[in-house]
């Protein structure tokens, strides 16, 4: 079948390379935003998705905007029998939707209808959810909202962050891409309509998500840092005012440890964000303390919180100031 491949990377980049190596359907072109201005040089760079088709010898158009009339034409000289959506990050109008006869296949990473929109894998970590995957849909002019066509379920491990899960999804994405496709050209597949009842919608995760509410309970905390790794981040401020981003934390039961803030009750200082007396960088929270495993100061690489807390002299009650402060 011939495909042509709407995507943004990183996600899509793993999807299309699973597309390009399948000898039944052939990816007679790519579609993808314009290469922007990245980094502190502003230099534009090749995407790798770019690079990728490049590899494969599949011509790349990269409209401004797939509302241009002239993005019609070029579509459909590719004359493609379907097309194939990961991560494209425009919402389609209906006549681009028409324009191949097998329709448009969209790889989105949750189990639909549960998190329709575009930060699915973030939403999936802050709801606490166990499970998610990859979901084919038919695409149509709403939200996430077309007949399902194939999915694939996995685990989500209660240690990987967003980013993680998002490698994972997408590696999963480019083989169910494929079965959906062999599904409609040996004419073998089934379009289920979405549950109503089941649907639950996330937005684009904003920078201003990343601030940390000491306040509120460790668990949510912790699903916090996992879903805003590695964008935008997690973080709270010092008293001076520099950034602290939290890659990796823990939560700890009150009066179990061995020395330090791991045998301390948190209700001896009862300020959301205080730092507990010990070795190890461990925080009051809404509920159990909290310790900050891996950290980035401001400026700095990654290290162990333990390591911070030696080399920023801080005192048991100094406080990490979180979003009711910053």
């Amino acid at each position: 079948m011939r495909i042509v491949f709407l995507g943004s990377p990183p996600f899509a980049t793993p999807v299309l390379k699973s597309l390009l190596d399948c000898e039944r359907h052939q990816v007679v072109g790519l579609v993808t935003p314009p290469d922007r201005p990245r980094g502190r040089g502003r230099s534009v760079k090749v995407s790798p998705l770019v690079k990728l088709a490049q590899e494969h010898n599949v011509p790349v158009l990269q409209p401004a905007t797939t509302r241009d009339q002239s993005f019609e034409k070029d579509l459909r000289a590719f004359d493609p029998e379907a097309l194939a959506v990961a991560s494209y990050g425009e919402i389609l109008r209906q006549n681009i939707l028409d324009l191949a006869p097998n329709g448009a296949l969209n790889v989105h990473g949750s189990l639909l209808p549960r998190w329709r929109g575009a930060s699915p894998v973030q939403a999936a970590i802050l709801a606490g959810d166990e499970e998610t995957g990859i979901t084919i849909q038919r695409m149509v002019l709403a939200l996430d909202a077309g007949d399902l066509i194939y999915e694939v379920r996995t685990a989500i491990d209660p240690e990987e962050n967003a980013g993680d899960l998002a490698g994972r999804l997408a590696d999963m994405g480019g083989p169910a891409l494929i079965e959906a496709l062999d599904r409609i050209q040996t004419r073998q597949v089934s379009y289920s309509p979405q549950d109503p009842a089941g649907v639950t919608v996330c937005r684009k995760v904003q920078k201003v998500e990343g601030h940390l509410d000491f306040s509120r309970p460790a668990e949510d905390l912790l699903r916090q840092i996992r879903a805003m790794g590695p964008w935008p981040g997690a973080y709270c401020h010092l008293a001076d005012g520099r950034r602290l981003v939290v890659l990796k934390a823990r939560v700890l039961e009150q009066g179990v440890g061995e020395e330090s803030a791991t045998s301390v009750d948190q209700n001896t200082a009862t300020e959301p964000g205080s730092l507990l007396p010990g070795s190890k960088l461990c925080i009051v929270s809404g509920s159990q303390p909290l310790e900050l495993e891996i950290v980035k100061p401001e400026g700095k690489g990654a290290m162990a919180g333990s390591d911070f807390l030696r080399g920023a002299h801080l005192e048991p009650g100094a406080r990490l100031i979180g979003a009711e402060n910053a």
